[in-house]
């Protein structure tokens, strides 16, 4: 099996020298450029010096983007995954490093980078932002650099990451969940190897499928390369796929977790402030009643009745609209159905950020999600910049923030489980700690069900060991500053012991 063979050979390469690798280098530069010849050989890694006030402190800190090869069992270089890092130079040995993923699958780390935890940032994600903004960085207070070394990674397909491989291959060794965790397992562990930092204390951040990625590369690093993880934070994870959506009519769960997210949307429109004290009644409320009275079915008019009118009094909606949907408001009509009598459409990942609908005549929606359509360019031209004209790293190629074509070549086959890899992970490692993080308003991945999944968890994961957080915001919640200020409160604990 070629990634046991991958993950034998990394114990070698632990050993193997300061020598060996520079000569391994060259080799994979040589063989990168004989495996593809229509493909131009990545420039060698480049960095610059900058700074950034964080926290109300200036950090000086070493930008460096770079290209780790991807090999199969024989040696030969089928993909290389692009990194950009972000180091303090002069730092104790103690210092932590972090590994970063966004999710999709298909997109790039850019979203976490300049947008949540990096030490520049541009602006997206608030409503009125225009795809046409100036792309713009500036220092981001909210960035978790003074306390951690950040490496972005972006997996095959995304960013400048690219496979030398053909369309089948490609999706076998790159396009698959386990073969997904195995060689980004296997991208960390050379550029702690390459960098000298397999001693430093290692954690991992993942959003949305990168939250879905975290749990499983962290049991295989732990169990197959000889890596042990200190800590993870999962942002606005994507942990359960099947609990989430409507395409179960007998299971109350999907409306059990979408209706707190569409009541902090309502909350949140009537001026509320959204907390646990806000949000209580709704979750007690999900979890007794709701329950009864969907179990019981529109054939029991006063069951029906009941969780109608308190699903309209939730979500903000016209009661005469719900009681027609016998309660069970589905995410595409609320999103429409919120602000129809101005024209807009909410988002998925943030049902209050807003656009006009093209066709609001439609019986149909036609639009593409606001927030996801707005921020595509500003995160694109601001990355491309970065790295191209203020690093220098020059390539020409096409940058892929969101990859569709893999996004949809992915295998889905539910096989896997990152919640059985969270369990036994932090089983593994008593000294492992797991922040989860999530927004009120998002409906994409809902918070409920990380919710939900915690309170099934083992007494040693509760105790202290695997804790929630949410904040006012959807799916990129971190775009709004407080938001973003309060997560990197809650998180900074987890690496300092706090």
């Amino acid at each position: 099996m070629r990634f046991l063979t991958l993950a034998c050979s990394a114990l070698l390469l632990a050993a193997s020298g300061s020598a060996t690798l520079a000569a391994d280098k060259a080799d994979d530069a040589k063989a990168a450029e004989t495996t593809d010849d229509h493909l131009e050989p990545f420039p060698a890694p480049k960095s610059i010096q900058q700074s950034a006030v964080i926290a109300g402190r200036t950090v000086k800190y070493t930008a460096t983007v770079g290209s780790i090869p991807v090999k199969d069992d024989k040696g030969k270089v089928i993909g290389e995954v692009v990194y950009t890092a972000y180091t303090v130079p002069g730092a104790p040995t103690s210092r932590p490093v972090t590994f970063a993923f966004n999710g999709g699958p298909g997109a790039a780390s850019v979203y976490l980078n300049l947008g949540a935890i990096g030490p520049k940032k541009v602006a997206f994600g608030a409503q009125g932002d225009a795809p046409s903004d100036p792309a713009v960085l500036r220092d981001n207070a909210n960035s978790w650099l003074d306390f951690t070394d950040l490496v972005f990674i972006d997996p095959i397909g995304t960013g400048f990451s690219r496979t030398r491989e053909d369309e089948e291959k490609t999706k076998k060794d790159f396009y698959e969940a386990d073969a997904d965790i195995h060689y980004l397992s296997r991208v960390v562990y050379d550029w702690l190897v390459e960098h000298d930092q397999l001693t430093s204390r290692k954690y991992l951040v993942g959003e949305s499928y990168g939250g879905y990625r975290v749990p499983r590369l962290a049991y295989y690093m732990q169990t197959q390369m000889g890596l042990g993880i200190s800590g993870m934070t999962l942002v606005s994870p994507y942990l359960d796929p099947p609990a989430i959506g409507e395409d179960d009519a007998l299971s109350p769960l999907p409306w059990i977790l979408n209706l707190p997210s569409m009541a902090a949307g309502h909350f949140e429109r009537q001026g509320k402030h959204l907390d646990a004290a806000a949000m209580g009644p709704v979750e007690t409320y999900v979890r007794t009643q709701f329950v009864q009275d969907f179990l019981a079915g529109p054939g029991d008019k006063a069951a029906t009745d009941r969780l109608s009118a308190k699903v309209a009094e939730f979500t903000g909606l016209d009661p005469a609209l719900v009681r027609r949907m016998n309660g069970r408001v589905d995410i595409s009509t609320y999103l429409r159905e919120i602000r129809r009598d101005q024209g807009l459409v909410g988002s998925v990942y943030d049902s209050n950020f807003t656009a006009y609908d093209p066709f609001p005549a439609s019986a149909t929606p036609q639009y593409s999600d606001p927030l996801l359509t707005t921020l595509i360019a500003p995160t694109t031209s601001a990355m491309v910049d970065f790295v191209t004209r203020q690093v220098g790293w020059k390539v020409s190629a096409r940058y892929n923030a969101l990859a569709y074509d893999v996004n949809s070549a992915w295998k889905r086959d539910g096989t896997d489980s990152p919640v059985t890899d969270l369990r036994k992970a932090i089983a593994t490692d008593p000294k492992m700690v797991v922040d989860i993080v999530h927004g009120w308003d998002d409906l994409s991945c809902p918070y409920y069900a990380s919710s939900l999944i915690l309170r099934q968890m083992p007494d040693f994961a509760r105790a202290g060991r695997l804790k929630l957080h949410m904040y006012p915001g959807g799916h990129m919640f971190y775009s709004r500053a407080d938001s973003g200020a309060a997560m990197r409160r809650d998180v900074i604990g987890s690496y300092t012991g706090g």
